[in-house]
């Protein structure tokens, strides 16, 4: 009963509406004659609110208010899913003219803003089919039976029986009407109370009528095989002297309200309400239009028979039904039909009965859950969620995408798109679409599984049309896309290596560090390098000769710089991958201080006259000679402390230095002083036999010097200090003889302050050894 009273309200509030009330064109209006009665059909779009009716005959208009419809034989129904007002006129309806053929006059009443609008509407009908000797009419708000007139001496009885025809004839007291009930007899009245009491009776041609609403306190309700039924037994009669006659006008009609089951909507009526010699007939449909059963079954149809019952059931998308969402704590849909069938029974007397049955079956309300798929395709990069079996009636209106609302449709101007597809089954389907990479989408790198989480809340609002109650969808979508560690797009040039990053939205996930040294704009701008970082792209050059770089197969035609960045997990420092570029350089003249105390040097001596040229060149030891001469230019590579180098102390720095010699004339002595400086700082070992540790490369110096008189190479014999050290680069030294590589004396160096007896300040206020160290 509260269902029935919702769905009232629903149906009130789902009319449409619409300015103007010029509703006669094709397709707004029709007038149809049917089996049994005349039918009216309005569009609910073009008449603003919902028409009203009257009937007009010779007497006036007699507006078609509910209780007088259920009197006289019309129904109304309200059909708001499918935008109609349907008025249904029995052919024995009060004020049709009754002739050979039946003749309807209604006024159809429009408002628009309070004015109303009158249009007549006339239609003449001819019924297809004819009559059978008793036929009943289940309509939805009354009962009407009529049966064949085979009253003998009809001739004296007419007079009679006119005063069964309009409403306001007077009556006559030789007619009289009692009704029976399984509990008692009532006692009889005259044909005026009767229709004070609602009935109606009526003499059409050869046919006697009789029209009832339900629920009259003269009718009954009972069960028949289990089937509610209401029944209303009248028996009309008169008496002329010795002359007695006696009509019997019954009723019956199936009361069920129709039950849902996995998809049909069932509805029962007794198969024999009326005494019948074998099964009765059936034929059904929907909306007026009759089946025979094996049609109706290839629709999808049932109808069977069980204990004595006729069983119809209506599948819940039949063609002809009417479907209706509605919100209540959820989206849910509910279905209506418009039942009718037809039922044929023959008695002993081989005289058909016919009943015309018109039901209006609602089911109960049904979840609609909408379905949501995740398509997400993370090789594309963007979320793609389908969110189907939208009902018809249902529209999108607003998405909200982790918190942030959008309106739909999406405007151009932002990075998502939503797409609606109609389908065939009466509902569609709304596909979005989203980068996974947009800011909208939240992202966490998930351990658990090496990989970056996106996430994806999703809020759909959704309302029923016609209407503005809204439905809230909700879903959360994640997907994970493996990630892989930032490489870097490297170009050598003539002056070092250049090195490019285009940030992708996780790589916040990684240190890069130059060694263990993390690449920050601190630390380039200390080592020299130049280096651009912004939201989008790092940029990082490394001018050769800096921080960094380790130099191979070094040669008069050039060598190998190699430099590696190192990409580190940012909470554990693993290191996770790394960019290594090498690239050939080729200089006139250059000088690397190793970090493990090598000096490799190439000089370019091209100012020499070539006829005064020099065979050969040497350092201040003359057994060093050099790696390689090509003309002018030479290759020396030899440790710091051998070949006569010396070494010289400050506050700050340590300078390891030789010269390259080679001769100009007999007394002249033309050269290079080359040089290594090391930051104090940075070293791990300064003095011991064969080795050297320095965190940083040293600074070398080539400086041109002339000498009047050869240098003689001094020899020392220093103490011999064994220390411990990993070499760190590849190739050492080829010298034209076997080098000769003596020990260091012991010194030992203070770098926080002065010892007595150990430094002296030098001219610029710098501590210096107080002699210096030479190497045979």
């Amino acid at each position: 009963m509260a269902f029935k009273m919702m769905f009232s309200v629903a149906l009130l509030l789902s009319l449409w509406s619409t300015a103007g009330c010029d509703f006669f064109v094709e397709g707004v209006l029709r007038l149809e004659c049917h089996d049994r009665y005349f039918m009216i059909a309005v569009d609910l779009a073009a008449t603003g609110e919902v028409p009203r009716f009257e009937a007009v005959d010779g007497t006036g208009t007699y507006a078609i208010t509910e209780h007088y419809a259920a009197k006289c034989g019309y129904s109304i129904s309200i059909l708001s899913l499918l935008g109609l007002v349907e008025l249904r006129a029995s052919y024995f309806s009060c004020h049709t003219e009754k002739g050979a053929d039946f003749s309807f006059r209604f006024n159809l009443i429009t408002s628009y803003k309070g004015i109303d609008a009158y249009y007549a509407l006339n239609k003449t009908c001819s019924p297809p089919l004819p009559w059978s000797p008793r036929e009943v009419t289940c309509e939805v708000n009354y009962m009407e039976v009529s049966v064949r007139n085979e009253l003998p001496c009809q001739s004296g009885l007419s007079d009679g029986w006119s005063t069964l025809g309009p409403l306001d004839s007077p009556s006559t007291e030789d007619w009289q009407v009692t009704f029976q009930n399984p509990d008692e007899r009532l006692p009889p009245m005259n044909l005026s109370q009767a229709r004070q009491q609602g009935y109606i009776f009526d003499l059409v041609h050869d046919r006697i009528v009789f029209r009832t609403p339900y629920g009259q306190p003269d009718s009954y309700r009972t069960e028949v095989t289990g089937v509610p039924v209401e029944v209303v037994h009248a028996t009309v009669f008169s008496r002329k002297s010795w002359v007695f006659v006696m009509v019997d006008l019954i009723a019956a009609c199936s009361k069920d309200e129709g039950s849902y089951d996995s998809g049909y909507m069932i509805w029962g009526t007794p198969e024999a309400l009326y005494p019948s010699l074998g099964k009765t007939q059936i034929s059904f449909g929907l909306n007026g239009n009759l089946m025979e059963q094996a049609a109706a079954v290839q629709k999808g149809f049932i109808m069977k028979r069980y204990n004595s019952t006729v069983q119809i059931g209506i599948p819940y998308n039949a063609e002809g039904g009417y479907r209706k969402s509605f919100v209540s704590d959820g989206l849910f849909e509910f279905y209506i039909f418009d039942l009718y069938l037809k039922q044929t029974s023959v008695d002993e007397r081989h005289e058909e009965t016919v009943l015309w049955f018109h039901r209006n079956l609602v089911t109960p309300l049904l979840s609609s859950p909408l379905i949501t798929e995740d398509q997400t395709d993370v090789e594309d990069g963007t979320f793609s969620i389908n969110l189907g079996k939208v009902p018809r009636d249902v529209e999108l209106t607003s998405v909200q995408l982790n918190g942030q609302e959008f309106a739909v449709p999406f405007s151009d101007s932002i990075a998502y798109t939503l797409t609606e597809v109609r389908h065939s089954n009466q509902s569609h389907s709304y596909t979005l679409k989203v980068p996974l990479h947009d800011p909208i989408v939240i992202q966490e790198f998930s351990k658990e599984n090496a990989a970056m989480l996106h996430k994806l809340d999703i809020n759909y609002t959704l309302i029923v049309t016609p209407g503005d109650e809204p439905y809230y969808h909700t879903i959360s979508v994640t997907a994970l896309k493996a990630v892989s560690p930032p490489s870097f797009d490297v170009v050598c040039t003539e002056s070092g290596i250049d090195f490019k990053l285009a940030y992708r939205s996780f790589d916040y996930l990684w240190d890069f560090t130059i060694g263990s040294d993390r690449l920050t704009p601190a630390l380039a701008a200390n080592r020299g390098y130049t280096m651009s970082n912004d939201s989008q792209s790092l940029l990082l050059s490394v001018p050769l000769f800096t921080h960094g770089y380790k130099y191979t197969d070094i040669g008069l035609k050039g060598f190998l710089g190699t430099f590696t960045i190192l990409v580190r997990e940012s909470e554990t420092a693993d290191i996770l991958t790394s960019t290594i570029k090498t690239c050939l350089f080729n200089t006139t003249e250059f000088i690397m201080c190793s970090t493990n105390g090598w000096m490799t040097v190439v000089v370019d001596l091209s100012a020499v006259p070539s006829d005064e040229r020099p065979a050969h060149f040497h350092l201040v030891n003359s057994l060093c000679v050099p790696k390689e001469v090509d003309g002018a230019r030479v290759l020396f590579s030899f440790p710091l402390h051998s070949c006569g180098s010396t070494v010289e102390l400050a506050k700050e720095n340590v300078t390891y230095q030789n010269k390259i010699y080679f001769d100009t004339s007999e007394n002249a002595v033309e050269g290079m002083t080359v040089q290594c400086m090391y930051p104090l700082a940075s070293l791990h070992r300064l003095f011991s036999s064969h080795k050297f540790e320095s965190d940083e490369e040293g600074v070398g110096n080539i400086i041109p010097f002339v000498e009047t008189t050869k240098a003689v190479p001094a020899t020392v014999t220093p103490t011999k200090i064994t220390t411990t050290v990993a070499p760190q680069i590849t190739r050492s030294p080829s010298l034209h003889r076997p080098p000769f590589y003596p020990t260091a004396r012991y010194i030992k160096v203070y770098r926080v302050h002065n010892q007595p007896g150990q430094f002296s300040k030098g001219p610029k206020g710098n501590f210096q050894v107080k002699k210096l160290l030479h190497y045979a």
